[in-house]
Formats: structure tokens, sequence, C-alpha cells
């Protein structure tokens, strides 16, 4: 097969011909040349409104103080990866871009497609960005990929890998590159800062899983810094760090990609959390779906906390930024230790303020506008992630993970069941006495307006075209309807409960029985945004109401605001 080096003028990872053995080079393709500065341009740059990620650290040891930066340094790191295996070396490619605004633009969404618009190229000569981003070589096939990887177990499994890159080598063979050898000297600067970090931790556990973490970014062997952090009980600092989600993989999903978070635990509002994790078992065994479905048992060691964000970089900074985070993703650490959920408190709070309500006064209905509010938006967010931890992680034929078996559609699926388990145990717990005397139509109202927001990332983030299905698969089982005159939405307190149990039913069948096919005649039945929608969702725009937040970050810590 020929390689095509012709078509794209976007910077990307190949792999040198002239390099041999495990020293192998990364080079560029071509520089990118900027698009005309235009209102095209500035209107994309206005769907985000910047937030100022301001954190109070009064209550923090003068240690961990001097820990705050080192972890900021080891999370800057990620961020030159990331740019590699979506797009290309950033510096290259910003460098090459005149406009201002649409470097701007790049750097928000790291690299020239436009991540809140299904990946449209803004860069003149960008052209469509491939499935496998800078994953897999551009001229690849899914078929040649699989066709190869059957050739041998160790070659096929080395591929497949989460922590490899795959290039060519100088015969056009493809070849599986360790991400700590392709970006070795990234690596080892986050390691050596968390290092550093760790010799001034005063919890153990935070000074276990620091080193831990340092050293699967040089072995590419994550599992044992997995345990150490669901080990670690009582750091009041946190970093997520690493290669982790494989959103950007549209190709496969086998391939995740580097990113960070540096974290300040909350610790009063993470008491009050704690006790969730424990109903986990009575939960699953509660689930709308068959005993099969629900046979496995979640952990109960799981973490619920919540967290103000200190610095984001990578993959959790490209486009919409996450809000709250349930990890690890390692099925047989979560089957033995559960997970932990983080609830990112200051950008949900800010995401509310700046977004939610702004849409929800447009789209709601008058007479439900009350029922918003931020306690509902949390929950539904807190909940969200503990369901990730329900359901089913193996097909119930033993073949395997559900996320091998749906590949790259089992992203978006389970950020669905997610959702819409979590409305699931937010009912339950009620009728438990578990939330007090709150009312659970607040959260339905809540989670429609949140449907809108969060349907603005387009379809092209997991999060974006799992609530283009939500949404679409409950207003016609009669969840929610519209009212023409009016241009607002009213929910059906009566009908939402039997709507979402049949959407979980039907989630969590599809992952159970590994349906790759089932899932994708589901999306295609569910996933498109109708006219209605989005004339409904022009009209938001139109009132000015950002999509998603940007932040100001890595700047002096005071005391701040939270």
């Amino acid at each position: 097969m020929k390689r095509s080096l012709a078509t794209s003028a976007v910077l990307a990872l190949t792999l040198c011909s002239a390099c041999q053995g495990d020293e192998r080079a990364i080079q560029e393709r071509h520089p990118v040349a900027a698009a005309p500065a235009g209102t095209d341009v500035r209107a994309r740059l206005a769907r985000y409104t910047t937030v100022t990620l301001a954190v109070d650290t009064a209550g923090l040891t003068a240690n961990e103080r001097q820990m705050i930066p080192l972890l900021i340094d080891a999370a800057r790191a990620m961020d030159p990866i990331y740019w590699k295996e979506a797009a290309g070396d950033r510096d290259s490619i910003l460098r090459s871009i005149p406009d201002t605004a649409t470097r701007r633009l790049a750097q928000i969404n790291y690299g020239p497609w436009d991540r809140l618009d299904n990946d449209a190229p803004f860069v003149a000569e960008a052209g469509t960005k491939p499935p496998g981003a800078n994953l897999y070589p551009r001229d690849m096939t899914k078929a040649e990929l699989d066709s190869a990887a059957a050739t041998s177990k160790a070659y096929g499994d080395s591929l497949r890998s989460l922590y490899t890159l795959v290039r060519r080598d100088s015969t056009g063979r493809l070849v599986a590159i360790p991400y700590s050898k392709a970006f070795a000297a990234e690596s080892r600067l986050a390691a050596t800062k968390l290092r550093e970090a760790a010799g001034l931790a005063e919890d153990p556990g935070l000074r276990r899983y620091l080193d831990a973490r340092a050293q699967a970014l040089l072995t590419d062997d994550y599992r044992p810094s997995d345990l150490a952090w669901m080990d670690m009980k009582h750091n009041r600092l946190d970093i997520v760090i690493g290669p982790i989600e494989t959103y950007e993989d549209h190709l496969f999903g086998y391939k995740a990609a580097h990113e960070a978070y540096v974290l300040i635990k909350d610790m009063a509002w993470s008491q009050r959390l704690a006790k969730y994790t424990k109903l986990l078992p009575a939960l699953q065994r509660g689930l709308p779906v068959s005993a099969a479905y629900k046979k496995e048992t979640p952990g109960t060691a799981s973490d619920l906390n919540a967290y103000n964000v200190v610095y984001y970089a990578g993959q959790a900074n490209a486009g919409a930024k996450t809000i709250a985070i349930n990890l690890p993703n390692d099925e047989q650490v979560q089957l033995q230790k559960g997970t932990r959920r983080l609830q990112l408190e200051n950008v949900i709070q800010a995401k509310f303020d700046k977004i939610l309500q702004p849409i929800a006064a447009v789209l709601i209905d008058s007479a439900q506008l009350r029922r918003i509010n931020f306690n509902a938006f949390f929950e539904n967010t807190m909940f969200h992630e503990v369901a990730h931890g329900l359901g089913i992680k193996h097909t119930i034929d033993g073949k395997g993970t559900v996320r091998a078996a749906l590949k790259e559609r089992a992203s978006a699926l389970e950020e669905e069941k997610a959702d819409i388990l979590g409305l699931h145990m937010v009912r339950a717990l009620n009728a438990r006495g578990e939330l007090g005397d709150e009312d659970v139509s607040d959260n339905y109202v809540t989670f429609l307006a949140s449907l809108f927001r969060s349907v603005r990332f387009g379809a092209s983030d997991a999060h974006g075209r799992a609530n283009i299905v939500s949404f679409n698969f409950l207003e016609q089982h009669g969840a929610f309807a519209r009212d023409s005159a009016t241009g607002t939405y009213h929910v059906d307190l009566a009908k939402m409960p039997a709507a979402l149990d049949t959407l979980a039913a039907t989630i969590l069948r599809l992952q159970g029985d590994g349906d790759y096919a089932g899932v994708g005649a589901f999306y295609e039945k569910y996933g498109t945004i109708s006219p209605t929608l989005q004339h409904d969702l022009d009209r938001i725009a139109t009132k000015g109401i950002p999509v998603d937040v940007v932040f100001e970050q890595g700047g002096p810590l005071g005391r701040g605001t939270k």
C-alpha cells in the first residue's frame, strides 16, 4: 500500500523510514496553512467563556503548597504529548498559523478541528480529521490492522495496546511504539516532577501513588499505580495523570490519550458523599434488567469525593471540559478495588452559573424553571460517576470486556449508561430516604436542561453523542414534550421514570451482549439532531450563551474563591 502525504496539510506523527530499532524518530509531515481570519473563527471562539480556576489554599500545609507547582509542571508535560496524539507537534502547528484568533482556537482544540462542531476543520487544507487522530498512520485501514494483528497474539496485543502508537517501519509494516519510548522526554520530565512532589508528601498513601505513577509513565505499566491510587484515602492533594481515556480514538477505541488534573480535595463535602458507594451492591440488584446483565458485584471500596481543580492538561483540557471523573478504567482494578469518583466542584458551579441556568431560561417551561437548581445538577453529575460502577464490565458470553467488544462505540454508550443509571440511582436513593426530603422531579428537569447543554458538544464528543441519543429516545418515549407555541420543553414527571428504565435496560443489554452492530444501529436510529432540536440550539446560540469554558490557570495560588 502506498503512503500518501499530499492530501493533508496538518502536522502528523510518522515513523522516520531512515531510523531503525528502538530509537524511532517522530517527524512532521507538512506545515499547517491558516485559514483567513474572519467571522467564522471568531464565532467559534465566542462559544467559550473564560473561567479562572481560583482555589482556596488556606487549609494546605507548607509542604502541600510547595507540591502544587511541581504537580502542575508534571501535568503540563501531558500537553505536548496529547498534541502529538491528536494532531502533531504543537509548536510547529501553532507557529504556522499567523492569525491570532485561529491560533487561539487551535490551542483550545489541540489541533485544527473544532471539537464543538463534530471536528469540522477551521484551518485551510486541514481536511477531515482522521478517525484514529494521530494514533495510527493516516493511510491505515481498520482491515489492515486487524489482518496484521491476526498474524500472532503478541504482535496483535502490541498493536491494540492502550499504550502504543501504531506507525510504519521502513518497509511499510505496522509497528507498535510504546508510549514511554515515543514520548520519552515528556514522560521523564513528568516522572521527575512527580517524584519531587512525592518527597514532600506528608500522606504515605499519596507518596506511594506519586512514586508509582512516575514509574508507570516510564514503563507503560499502569495497574500498580491505579491500585496505589485506590488505596490512598487521606490525601488532600491529588493528580490524575497519564494516558487514560480512549475518546480520541474513533477508529478502534483502543488507544488511551494523555491528560492530567491537579486537584485539592474538599474534605467536608467528601465526608458527606462517602456513604453512597456502600450502597452500590443493593443498587446493582435493583437495576431494571434481567439477572444476567447485573450479575457482577460492584466494588464497595470506591471513593466519592468533591475536589476543586487547580489545573487541566491534555485531553481533559481539549474542547468541552470534564466536570467529573470516574477512574480507574482498568476492569480488573474496578472489580478488585472499585473506582474513585471525583466531582470537580468549582467547574460544576461555573458551568451551572454560566451555561445551564441561561439555557434553562430559554428552553424550559416557565412552570418548571423553579426545579432547576445547583444541588440537582451536582447530584446528577455525582451519580453519573457512581453509575459507571454499575451494570456489567464483561460480556455475558464470557468472551471478554464490554470495552473490547464494542471498540470505538464503547465510550459514548458507557457515558449514556452513566447518565441514565445515575438518575435511576437518584430515584432509588430518594425512595429509601437517603436524600432527605429532596424532590427527584428537580433532578429530572435539571437533567433535561443539561441535555441541551451537552448536546451542543457535538457528535465528535462521547458525552455529546450520548446525550443526542438520550434526548431523542426519551422524547420518543414521552418523557418530555415541546410546546410549539412557546418553544419550551416540559418534563412529564409521570412518564419519565418508565422511559429512563426502558433506556437503561436497552443500554445494559447492548453492553452485556457485546453487540457492536446493535450499538451502531441504536446510534443510527437515535443519534441525529432533528431540525426542531437544531432550531432550538440555534436559539441558544443567538442569546450568546457559551457552549463551554476555557480556563485561566496555572497562575499564583492564593485563597481564591470556591
